[in-house]
């Protein structure tokens, strides 16, 4: 994300010394991400040069995708209806830098007690289920680009406080599927989420569920996950069949 910022900020082509000077890493780490970048499109070298712009990918979503609009109209009925099967209440959320934005959120009608949380609100992507769903791709590279070489803040005894602690559970999210915020944020609170991926697999969003501790034991945990995987999934093929219409 900051690659892409870097570029867009500037009028000229910009060179890959430039690039690390602005983000403050080593070389061959931002060499491998601009790399990548490239072969998903979303830089490019112009006329041949090494140094980068933005590539069609960056030009194709601006011009037709409003993530945001097409997540909330897909996924509200969704929502409501993961809210309704599970009992509890569901968000989704979308990154904002280094913070995990809630765009949408429903309530369950069968919990007296219920998890609050508004679209608008954000929360840290290091220690919640949402965040580290959202952040399931990345790699100790790219987590160094979001997060440079700072220490995260601790909030309760479980919380993730490095990035190689956080990218060995983001390894883990991106083969079981979900993440688990088991009282990393809000001590009193367990949440899972799943990420939504579009048609490429890449990460656009995020959804769960949330419940006080004693009402989501960990023997919970398995049909909740089922539950909640199934609805981005589903929500991911919606999206790629909405905005290839």
């Amino acid at each position: 994300m900051f690659i892409l910022e870097a570029v867009a900020q500037s009028t000229d082509p910009v060179a890959l010394g430039e690039l690390t000077d602005h983000l403050g890493i080593d070389r061959s780490s931002v060499f491998r991400l601009a790399h990548t970048l490239k072969r998903r499109g979303f830089l490019a070298n112009p006329n041949g040069r090494k140094d980068y712009v933005l590539g069609p990918s960056i030009w194709r979503l601006s011009q037709k995708y409003n993530w945001s609009k097409a997540l909330i109209s897909v996924c509200h009925e969704r929502l409501k209806e993961l809210a309704e099967a599970t009992g509890e209440t569901t968000h989704l959320a979308v990154r904002e830098g280094r913070q995990a934005l809630f765009i949408d959120s429903r309530a369950s009608t069968k919990q007296i007690v219920v998890v609050s949380g508004q679209a608008g609100e954000f929360a840290p992507l290091h220690c919640t289920a949402h965040g580290k769903a959202l952040l399931a791709e990345c790699g100790i590279d790219e987590l160094t680009v979001i997060f440079g070489a700072r220490q995260f803040q601790r909030y309760t005894p479980r919380t993730i406080v490095s990035l190689e602690q956080l990218a060995k559970a983001c390894a883990k999210i991106n083969s079981d599927g979900f993440a688990l915020d088991d009282g990393e944020f809000r001590p009193e609170l367990r949440c899972l989420a799943a990420p939504i991926r579009d048609k490429a697999g890449r990460v656009i969003a995020s959804m769960g569920i949330s419940a006080p501790r004693a009402r989501f034991p960990k023997e919970r945990f398995a049909s909740a996950a089922r539950q909640v995987c199934a609805a981005a999934k589903e929500i991911g093929a919606l999206l790629d069949s909405e905005l290839d219409s």
